[in-house]
């Protein structure tokens, strides 16, 4: 383009979906690009189609209006009634302290930051100046471009003049004793003290995050606010089990409530010390999770929200993250004691605020009965790990490079050309640009053709190399994200991949699997599955044992909702998806056909989760018609579904949240929304939740009373992981049949439905044979 203004004429030739712009059919970006060197302008362009050829001119031809349009739509109308005067758009110095205080209450972090850099002042005066004068008299303060600045950096100085102008308190600003124990005879002293207590919250200060192989540096401790104590642990060996010695008394007192801010991690760091932590808890993450699922939990956000105060930042004291981050073990004591005793303080502080709101919030019997035993449940099983064949990885990781270049060569050879598979640009230029395999493709927002999974899926039926390019993304991915990457995650100490159970990530109250995620293991492609072999016993004397709710999500909705006809099909014990497709299509049990039981069962979990008559339709082989007909007819069949479903999102409506068989909350806040996209959204969830929150709560249960009876009666299988409605153990061969009565009774004894519980129980050499 030779002028600014020709940007009218090339969206206008190209068009533009972000801005409904429709442009000329068949003209991209280079063509828009090629046709303005040509002739100029749209205009041009227009009074010039005997220059064109073929299927380009009939095109440009028999949409000229539309040309015009487009042109006229991009243009941005300039003679408008607004009064414009210059020096109303200078940039002006803001009222930082005002400014600040609403960007608190929003929770604006990254943009207080990008604030003070750009409008801050590094000034000896305002570092001196006190909260109070500041906000009475800020100090004059450069104007903006004055000199260079970033808008990215949050290194210290931009720390300190955030706190400088916040409304929040500090450790600066509030009055607290925080004191340092001298190991030996100043740490027995303390433990007396300590051992007086009811309750203490402690913060571990290690090393590391990950609390297998982290050292501890220190332990702090607090029981009354504005106060705590450091005990400093020594970096040699011995002298540090001493100290840890030393504390082991208040540690696995049974009357001292451990009080903390993820419990589970100072746990696990605690076990690699022979230590084991016991008498009551109190997470202060769990209980926040429990009165508001849907906020972040951790402290900083839950000081400032709750406390108006703001902690000192880990960054102030080792860096960001990177090869010059430094220790905790680097740190000064004395800045030790202050920031690892603020926590302990902190964090007893939150727990007076949230013993009362677990109560106003009609949580506490979940927060004690569930979640707190969960804590020691999977603190457990994340220490034990699972052990993993790694020989076995490495053959399949071959084998998944050859099928990949087996894709390859099948995408290479439809599409007539090589190319990079994996960017959804040059994808979508072979499968849109070139083949044209759809007369209208879906574009991104800039531009270029979508080649997104929902886009594609809805095509792969029709054209081999779309069916290609999902089976290359699926076992790249298999490949990347499992086959290559879970070696990498063996502990070496153990042997064993250790992951990281979340109780606080899913408001529905499921857990969720990090480091590695084993949650989200592909079960449903046979490369997928695959993977599943790679986790074996711990050796020849064990056997994995894997136990699976039966379609628990289906049960819990039939007993909600009172549908007779669904608990009649679980009472017998009825293949419920046959029992549907039977009463669904009017035909006896015994003549269901495969179709009919596959399209049956889809409609059943997929009325939990909102299917819309496109949605079946994409799943199944229905057309939009017969998807319509088999959803009215499902309805007509379990009348009390659909009246179960309009109730829920009635009680959403008048209370603002939903709840499962345990009375976990699960709050709505856009269910009254005018927006229809957005409310339907939340009236999806409030069917969903309850369901699979109700599930989650069901199988926690079990999992506590199982390890509860593991422990007790003193067998050697351990239970290693949960993945949503199944568990896996490490089975004690001795103990297979009496392990195996105990697991599945406890399971399906867990919550008392109107219909029964079911588990389905498998052994094997491995995962996959188990399951």
């Amino acid at each position: 383009m030779e002028r600014p203004e020709q940007v009218i004429d090339y969206l206008g030739m190209m068009g533009d979906s972000a801005d409904n712009i429709p442009g000329l059919p068949g003209v991209g970006e280079k063509t828009a690009k090629k046709f303005l060197k040509e002739f100029g302008s749209m205009e041009g362009l227009l009074e010039n189609t005997d220059q064109l050829k073929g299927k380009m001119k009939e095109k440009v031809e028999a949409n000229k209006e539309l040309g015009m349009l487009s042109k006229e739509l991009a243009r941005i109308i300039l003679d408008v009634p607004v009064e414009f005067d210059a020096t109303d758009f200078e940039l002006n110095q803001p009222d930082l302290p005002a400014v600040i205080s609403v960007f608190e209450d929003l929770e604006f972090r990254q943009l207080t930051r990008n604030l003070v850099n750009t409008f801050g002042n590094d000034s000896s005066e305002h570092k001196a100046s006190t909260k109070e004068e500041t906000v009475k008299k800020p100090a004059a303060q450069p104007t903006a471009g004055s000199g260079q600045f970033s808008l990215f950096d949050s290194g210290g100085e931009v720390e300190s003049t955030i706190k400088t102008f916040s409304s929040r308190e500090t450790s600066q600003s509030v009055d607290h004793f925080y004191q340092f124990v001298p190991t030996g005879l100043g740490t027995e002293f303390f433990l007396k003290k300590l051992m007086k207590q009811t309750a203490v919250c402690f913060d571990t200060e290690t090393t590391g995050l990950n609390p297998l192989t982290a050292k501890l540096v220190g332990i702090a401790f607090s029981w009354e606010s504005g106060r705590g104590y450091y005990v400093p642990i020594p970096e040699e060996e011995d002298e540090a089990t001493q100290a840890i010695e030393q504390l082991r008394p208040f540690f696995e007192s049974e009357e001292i409530q451990k009080v903390g801010q993820n419990l589970k991690y100072d746990i696990k760091v605690m076990a690699q010390y022979g230590v084991h932590v016991k008498g009551s808890l109190f997470d202060t993450m769990l209980a926040h999770y429990l009165i508001n699922p849907d906020m972040r939990h951790n402290m900083e956000i839950l000081a400032e929200t709750y406390l108006n105060y703001t902690p000192i930042s880990i960054t102030e004291l080792i860096g960001k993250k990177g090869k010059n981050q430094l220790s905790m073990r680097d740190v000064p004591l004395a800045k030790q004691t202050e920031y690892a005793v603020e926590d302990a303080d902190i964090t007893w502080q939150l727990k007076q605020h949230f013993e009362k709101e677990l109560d106003e919030a009609d949580t506490r019997g979940l927060f004690t009965d569930i979640e707190i035993p969960l804590l020691r449940v999977l603190a457990d099983m994340e220490l034990e790990g699972i052990r993993l064949d790694v020989d076995f990885l490495g053959g399949l990781s071959t084998d998944l490079d050859k099928d990949i270049l087996s894709l390859e060569q099948s995408i290479y050879e439809a599409a007539g050309e090589t190319f990079n598979i994996a960017s959804p640009r040059q994808l979508g230029e072979i499968l849109f640009g070139k083949m044209k395999l759809i007369d209208k493709p879906k574009k991104t927002k800039t531009g270029q053709f979508s080649t997104a999974e929902d886009v594609l899926t809805s095509l792969r039926k029709d054209h081999k190399i779309v069916n290609d390019v999902l089976e290359y993304r699926g076992l790249s991915k298999l490949k990347s994200t499992y086959v290559d990457a879970l070696p990498q995650q063996v502990e070496p100490a153990t042997g064993r991949v250790h992951t990281d159970y979340m109780q606080t990530v899913a408001a529905t109250g499921r857990l969720s699997s990090n480091n590695p995620n084993l949650q989200n293991i592909p079960i449903r492609t046979e490369r997928g599955r695959q993977v599943r072999k790679a986790f074996v016993p711990r050796d020849t004397n064990h056997i994995l044992l894997a136990a699976d709710y039966s379609q628990i999500e289906l049960r819990i909705i039939a007993a909600l909702s009172e549908e007779e006809n669904m608990i009649e099909a679980f009472k017998k014990g009825e293949d419920i998806h046959a029992s549907t497709a039977a009463r669904v299509f009017g035909v006896p049990l015994e003549e269901v056909s495969r179709e009919q039981r596959a399209n049956a069962k889809t409609v059943n979990f997929g009325i939990i989760y909102g299917v819309s008559v496109f949605g079946l339709s994409n799943q199944t082989d229905l057309s939009r018609t017969e998807a319509k007909e088999l959803i009215d007819t499902y309805y007509a069949t379990y009348p009390r579904l659909r009246e179960y479903m309009t109730k829920q999102v009635d009680f959403a409506r008048d209370n603002g949240y939903v709840q499962t068989v345990l009375g976990r909350r699960r709050y709505l806040k856009d269910i009254n929304s005018r927006n229809a996209v957005v409310r339907g959204a939340a009236e999806r969830n409030a069917v969903n939740a309850p369901i699979q929150g109700s599930a989650a709560d069901i199988i926690k249960i079990a999992m506590i009373n199982i390890h509860k009876r593991l422990e007790s009666e003193s067998f050697q299988t351990k239970m290693l992981l949960q993945v949503h409605d199944e568990l896996v153990f490490d089975t004690f061969k001795p103990e297979l049949d009496s392990v195996t009565q105990m697991i599945r009774s406890e399971m399906e004894s867990a919550y008392e439905l109107a219909v029964p519980l079911v588990v389905d129980v498998g052994t094997g050499q491995n995962w996959l044979e188990a399951h």
